[in-house]
């Protein structure tokens, strides 16, 4: 879990589900004094009150054996922020929120099926006091770790303001990386 209010503002509604399994979220240190600030009074209902039980899990960068297995690994961002790559059903998923370019994003991308990372930036734009990827970056990242397909997500709102621009992004990147997709709202990705 990345602790920016653009990742866990939909947190607030919880209230209008129901898990009858409860609802265990997981993130790295520090990730439970975070939430219980946030998804409390009187911005919302905190977890004590929800109609379920919802259990904090916090990760130390490594190999952790979760439902499945899941390696977590610090991120190149300007607040903590950890990566992590899943292993479900002989497929591997390597997810990297707001990050740089980084070795980690690159460790955890090797040989993976899918790498679904951010492209909060627009072709070109870097920022080292504010880092995040943009299409080409992570096109290399994918190409350089030898990812089967990337899908571009969270893209910043103020630079892809429009669909074309996110159509655009991912021509930049299949440039570099010909399995690229720009994700959208309610896309599926066949594994």
């Amino acid at each position: 879990m990345q602790a920016h209010f653009d990742h866990i503002a939909g947190l607030h509604i919880l209230t209008k589900f129901r898990f009858s399994q409860g609802l265990t979220i997981y993130g790295q240190e520090g990730t439970r004094d975070i939430l219980d600030r946030i998804i409390n009074e009187p911005y919302t209902v905190p977890f004590s009150k929800l109609p379920f039980k919802v259990t904090v899990n916090e990760l130390s960068e490594g190999h952790h054996n979760l439902p499945f297995p899941v390696e977590s690994r610090f991120l190149l961002h300007s607040s903590t922020c950890m990566g992590y790559r899943f292993e479900l059903d002989n497929k591997v998923i390597a997810y990297c929120p707001d990050t740089g370019v980084c070795d980690n994003a690159k460790i955890l991308a090797r040989n993976s099926d899918l790498l679904i990372t951010e492209c909060a930036f627009r072709s070109g734009e870097r920022n080292s006091d504010w880092p995040h990827l943009n299409p080409e970056d992570a096109a290399q990242i994918a190409k350089e770790a030898n990812a089967k397909k990337l899908a571009l997500v969270h893209f910043d709102a103020n630079r892809y303001n429009s669909m074309p621009l996110r159509k655009e992004a991912g021509e930049k990147a299949r440039e570099i990386f010909s399995n690229t997709v720009a994700a959208v709202d309610g896309m599926q990705v066949e594994l």
